[in-house]
Order: structure tokens, then C-alpha cells, then sequence
């Protein structure tokens, strides 16, 4: 063999070392990079912990020069942003990288910023988006002069950070909501203290109720006050709105109302009070409606105020009427102009019930509402029965109208037998 035959033999050996070298090299480094991720993910760093261990492989050991990683939260933010051109304007998300869901090489044509990067790398979970990795000025020695041949690993690292995120987020999220399901729990277990554990059933009045609020609590509210032996009070009131704040209004509401409701008192003056308190509670931004009755055994009168409350129906003797006499809402003015009192001698066996109005206004499929006219033909038909059978006959028939449909507003319903 010649000298120079032993010489290009001895140079072709040592480049083949020389690239086995390298190719240990890098492997070695992407298992060291995968390792130092991996064990930062165990240890359940915390998501900023993550994104510096994340920036530091890209930028210390894979030799990336220019880097942005948007994640998103509740919304989209700027996770990583290093080595970026001077001024250089950032992709907007929702307009330029959204519509990118498979890894796409940047633009060489000075196409908005993408000429600034080799790579955009989106990261999706079931075809939504998680983050995008926009990478450039990567180190064509590291990676042996192919820009392109170890992205997939680059992809891969940034999968697994992001994923790793989202889970962190996903967690916090269901405490979160651990936490407030229990809170809303507490909430309607309160709530349900302020209606009456037991209603009268004795020989001069029967009474029965049903409530279902639309959410964990509700606005709804149902009660009756003895105010004397020979004396009751009952009312049905409802807020405007939905949810929590009406709740707390209500529960507010029902303080004031048993606290100034006495035998004494005349319905006139209480409706004006209680009309002063929702205006101090609520600043105008809601108001109540409300029926409120008190009735004597002896006499059989009954006395009332319907402050803009969906008319109770009384039946008597085969024949309906509406209990409509009053004055408007409670916190939607000031002053309350005129409050008039309507006055009812009832008949032995006559039947009222009260009921707000996500009764009356429930939809079925085709938008139509139960209304007043169906529930008046119920208690016709029930006119004789046992107060909570009313109800529950009610119940069944709004179950009936609204099919699969929701209910979309608080139901309650008050039935009283005068004896």
C-alpha cells in the first residue's frame, strides 16, 4: 500500500470518528436535555421553573439564537422571547399562527416577521392549539449543517413542556372549581335556611311549597309568619336577576321583612319600608316583586299587597281570580306613589297559590310558555285536592311542557287551603 493510499485511508478513519463523535455528542445532549426536563417535571416545578429550564436547553445546549414561545392561559401570552430583532413587531395570534397546525419553515420572502425565524412549531391538543415555538439563528454546527434534521426533537421538548403546563393549569382550574362548587353548595344549603322548615297544616290553614332554582341558589323565596294566634302572614317574593347576588338580596330581604312585620303593622306601611331597604341594598341596579298577605281565622278576611309579583290564583267555588291588587316593584323607585290593599272574604275550602314567574313563562321547543291560563285549568282541576298534590300536579305538567328543554329561570310555588 502506498503512503498516500495509507494516508487517505488513515483521513477517511478519522472523519468517521470524528462524525460518530458527533453524533454521540448530540445524543448524549438530547438525552441530558430530555433527563433535565424530565426530572424538573417530576419534582413539579412550577410552570415558571419549567420555561427557564425550557429556554436554557434551547438556548445553552441546542445553541438557538432567536426564540418566541406563546402559550396560552386564559389567554394568549408571551412565554419565552430572546434574542429577537431589534423593533421586530410579534405575530399577531389570532390573525397570523392559528391557522398554522403542522410545522412550517419561515418565510425566506420577508413575509411579516416569519423571515426572522427558520421554524414555527405549533403545539396542539386535539386540534386546538396549546403554544407556538417560533425558532431561528439555529446552530448549523451543532446540527450538522441541516437547519431541519432535529426539529422533530426540538417539537418534541417543547410537547412535553407544554403539556406539562396545561396539566399544571388544568389542576389549578379544578381546585378552582372544586372550590367554588363547594362554596355554592354552602351557599344553597344557606339559602335553604331561609325558607320554612315546616309550613301550617292545622285546622284552619294548609299550606304546602316547592322551589327548584335554576342555579345552586336563586332568587325565589317563600314564607309565612304567625303573627298572632288568630292571625298569619304569608308572601311569595322574587328578585330580578339570577344566581349569587340575587340570592344574597333576598337573604337580606327576608331580615327586613321579619323584622318589621308585627301584628300591628299595616301592609301600607310595611311595603313602604321594605321599599326603602331594597332601594338602600340595591342601588336601583335590582329590584323585588312581591305578594304579601296576612289573614285572620276569625274574620276569613284576607288582606294583601301585590307589589309587581305574578298574581296569585285564587280558587273559590269553581270560579278563578287573579289577586292583582298593589303597587309596582320594590327598589324601583324611590317612593313608592300609591299602595293600595286588596281585600278578600274567603269561603270555607277556597285555594290560593302563589308562584313566581319562571312557572308561567317556561318555554317548550316550539317557544311557547306554559302561562296563565294552563296553570289556572290545573288547580281547577285540582281545586279539592290535598295542597301538595296541587303542586306536585304543577310540577308534572311544567315537566311535560318544557320536555327536553331546560329550565332557565327559579320555580317556586306557595298553595294555601283555607279551611
Amino acid at each position: 500500500m502506498t503512503s498516500i493510499s495509507k494516508n487517505k485511508n488513515e483521513q477517511i478513519i478519522l472523519e468517521t470518528l470524528k462524525i460518530a463523535n458527533s453524533a454521540l455528542k448530540l445524543k448524549n445532549l438530547k438525552l441530558n436535555s430530555l433527563l433535565e426536563i424530565t426530572n424538573a417535571i417530576n419534582n413539579n416545578f412550577s410552570r415558571e421553573q419549567l420555561l427557564k429550564i425550557f429556554e436554557f436547553v434551547l438556548r445553552n445546549q441546542l445553541n438557538i439564537g432567536r426564540l418566541l414561545f406563546f402559550t396560552k392561559d386564559d389567554e394568549w401570552e408571551t412565554s419565552i422571547a430572546h434574542g429577537l430583532v431589534p423593533n421586530l413587531k410579534l405575530p399577531d395570534i389570532e390573525l397570523d399562527l392559528l391557522l398554522i397546525n403542522e410545522v412550517k419553515e419561515g418565510s425566506k420572502g420577508g413575509e411579516k416577521y416569519f423571515d426572522q425565524f427558520d421554524v414555527i412549531i405549533p403545539i396542539m391538543h386535539k386540534n386546538v392549539p396549546l403554544a407556538y415555538l417560533l425558532a431561528g439563528d439555529i446552530n448549523e454546527d451543532l446540527i450538522e449543517n441541516t437547519k431541519t434534521r432535529h426539529i422533530p426533537f426540538i417539537q418534541t421538548l417543547a410537547n412535553i413542556i407544554t403539556v406539562s403546563i396545561e396539566n399544571k393549569r388544568l389542576f389549578k382550574e379544578n381546585l378552582r372549581r372544586a372550590g367554588m362548587k363547594r362554596e355554592m353548595e354552602l351557599a344553597s344549603e344557606m339559602q335553604n335556611m331561609l325558607f320554612p322548615s315546616r309550613l301550617p297544616q292545622n285546622d284552619n290553614i294548609e299550606m304546602a311549597a316547592y322551589h327548584k332554582p335554576h342555579q345552586d341558589v336563586g332568587g325565589d323565596y317563600y314564607d309565612f309568619i304567625q303573627l298572632s294566634d288568630n292571625e298569619i302572614a304569608f308572601c311569595m317574593a322574587d328578585v330580578s336577576g339570577k344566581g349569587v347576588s340575587a340570592a344574597l338580596l333576598m337573604s337580606n330581604f327576608q331580615a327586613n321583612l321579619r323584622a318589621l312585620f308585627k301584628h300591628e303593622t299595616s301592609l301600607t306601611d310595611l311595603v313602604q319600608e321594605l321599599n326603602v331597604k331594597v332601594m338602600n341594598s340595591a342601588m336601583g341596579e335590582k329590584f323585588i316583586t312581591i305578594f304579601i298577605a296576612k289573614y285572620n281565622y276569625v274574620t276569613r278576611v284576607l288582606q294583601y299587597v301585590n307589589a309587581g309579583q305574578n298574581p296569585p290564583i285564587l280558587v273559590s267555588n269553581d270560579t278563578t281570580s287573579a289577586l292583582s291588587t298593589g303597587c309596582p316593584g320594590l327598589g324601583m323607585l324611590d317612593e313608592l306613589p300609591s299602595i293600595r290593599e286588596g281585600i278578600v272574604i274567603l269561603e270555607p275550602g277556597s285555594l290560593i297559590t302563589c308562584y313566581t314567574d319562571g312557572v308561567v313563562e317556561l318555554e317548550n321547543a316550539r317557544e311557547r310558555e306554559f302561562g296563565e291560563s294552563k296553570l289556572e285549568l290545573i288547580l281547577l282541576d285540582n281545586q279539592n285536592s290535598p295542597v301538595r298534590e296541587v303542586n306536585d300536579s304543577i310540577v308534572r305538567h311544567l315537566r311535560s311542557h318544557k320536555g327536553h328543554m331546560p329550565y332557565v329561570d327559579d320555580i317556586a310555588l306557595l298553595t294555601t287551603r283555607f279551611k
